[in-house]
């Protein structure tokens, strides 16, 4: 897809992926789970700021980083700990969204 000929390119690879998902399945056990209302954040990150944005050329004129603080992570994660909980799960369905969002709204082109 293209806007003014201008593309993304992502050079995230497979390996990097399952590395991430082992790391977050060995925090999530050792967090009793907790882990998982964190884990959506790291995981988007890798391939947002393994991306490049590149123009009708195909010359890299950028890359796109997103940085996420933890404190900001933590603040937004508790709140959706407790919905969870009252939810009995259902509220995962919109947390996922809304994680992808406040990532989508923070990232920059350098």
């Amino acid at each position: 897809m293209t806007f003014n000929g201008y593309r993304i390119r992502c050079d995230y690879s497979v390996s990097e992926a399952i590395g991430s998902i082992i790391i977050w399945i060995l925090i999530s056990l050792i967090t009793l789970g907790l882990g998982l209302f964190v884990m959506p954040y790291y995981i988007l990150k890798g391939p947002i700021n393994r991306s490049v944005l590149l123009n009708a050329s195909g010359d890299e004129i950028g890359k796109l980083h997103v940085e996420v603080d933890l404190a900001a992570i933590i603040g937004h994660a508790v709140i959706w700990v407790f919905l969870t909980i009252i939810t009995l799960g259902l509220a995962m369905i919109v947390y996922y969204p809304a994680v992808v969002k406040r990532l989508l709204n923070g990232v920059e082109i350098r």
